[in-house]
């Protein structure tokens, strides 16, 4: 039976996106299967690789009409410990980059990748998928109408619950944290710039990402219960809390969107790639949102199966077999080097072991005086290959 298109991308967040537009710009049929869902409120922080990624494949012409630049990275050891870090400034000028990259609303990088995305090359259905199959040479995914699509590369964007990893047989590795995330929008008295600011507590990061004049993203990291706690009651709770974690370094504070909390995991594969499907974004990878690495990652994830893709010789009914195999090859050493060093970060950030505290405030103490080893340390966050 004739496959209904080229490639079945599915799974409607930006990296499900991100890969049906680039994999459309190679003059490939897509169908990409995104079902509606919650406005996404988050914010990202995109590292100049992610950046030129998005500019080479014309899903952002212009980052700055977006975005904010983030050309500072400002760590404060806000613990109570005995060992404790120096505050550390790291600036993108000192490795002769105007930003480190660019903070973007979620929501405005989706509307954007939905612009950039060829007329006529995709195939977009608001539909979930209920199953999916190996049928020989191409993967069949059944929609919740009963319909059923063909195609010869299955590419999963669906998230850490992925149903496209679970029928693919890909096993995966999943810890779950006490700590969770809030997030929200706020109103400084005083301005940031371009500096992302990182208080460490004990139970994780409190951290103020630029958003342009006195805005700031707030990403506040912290057991569960007591987020819960100052969310409960409102602005009379929750600004108090926000300007004794701020240190008060900034003056007042409001809230200027809702806050949410999600729940903080760490979740790895097998392999991101088997039999004709290929995994991109949380369905391939998801951990704490420690180092600006979540979405960065999912974006090297849809750069590598483009070019996987397009070096793939397309004239053999088994094709997708073949580049879900190199697929998968290729991203083994990033995923692994990245997953490690994120949750390795995040660990030691809650480690209240002595020792522990000495080889985190020893390793920012040669941050701050070794020029070599700030120059790798960059690179490693930035994601560069």
């Amino acid at each position: 039976m004739k496959p209904d298109a080229d490639i079945i991308v599915v799974g409607g967040g930006l990296a499900g996106l991100a890969a049906a537009a680039g994999l459309a710009r190679l003059g490939l049929s897509i169908i990409h299967l995104a079902p509606a869902a919650p406005p996404d409120r988050r914010t990202s922080a995109l590292m100049m690789p992610s950046v030129d990624f998005l500019r080479r494949s014309g899903l952002v012409e212009d980052p700055s009409a977006i975005g904010h630049a983030l050309t500072a990275i400002r760590i404060i050891d806000a613990t109570p410990r005995l060992i404790r870090a120096p505050e550390t400034l790291f600036e993108a000028a000192e490795i002769g980059l105007p930003a480190f990259g660019w903070n973007f609303a979620n929501a405005v990088l989706l509307d954007r990748f939905q612009a950039a995305a060829p007329a006529g090359g995709i195939d977009t259905r608001n539909q979930p998928v209920t199953d999916y199959a190996r049928q020989g040479d191409v993967g069949a995914v059944t929609l919740a109408d009963g319909t059923m699509l063909r195609a010869p590369l299955i590419v999963g964007a669906d998230g850490k619950k992925s149903l496209i990893r679970t029928r693919a047989g890909i096993g995966t590795r999943e810890h779950a944290f006490a700590q969770s995330a809030l997030v929200c929008d706020l109103e400084l008295a005083r301005p940031i710039g371009g500096t992302s600011i990182e208080f460490h507590y004990p139970n994780g990061p409190f951290t103020l990402v630029p958003a342009g004049a006195n805005r700031a993203n707030l990403v506040w990291i912290d057991e569960e219960h007591i987020l819960r706690q100052a969310q409960a009651g409102g602005a009379e709770t929750l600004l108090p809390a926000l300007l004794e974690k701020s240190q008060r370094l900034f003056g007042a504070i409001e809230l200027v969107s809702p806050s949410f909390i999600f729940p903080l995991s760490t979740l790895s594969v097998a392999t991101a790639g088997r039999d004709g499907a290929a995994l991109v974004g949380e369905s391939a990878h998801a951990f704490p949102p420690i180092g600006a690495q979540g979405l960065n990652l999912g974006l090297r994830d849809v750069a590598d199966l483009v070019e996987i893709v397009a070096a793939t010789g397309r004239s053999r009914p088994d094709w997708g077999l073949a580049a879900s195999r190199d697929y998968a090859a290729r991203r083994a050493g990033d995923l692994a080097r990245t997953g490690t060093v994120v949750d390795t970060l995040f660990r030691s950030l809650l480690a209240d072991m002595l020792p522990s505290q000495t080889l985190r405030a020893g390793g920012l103490w040669a941050l701050k005086l070794l020029p070599a080893l700030r120059k790798q340390a960059f690179s490693i966050g930035m994601g560069a290959r």
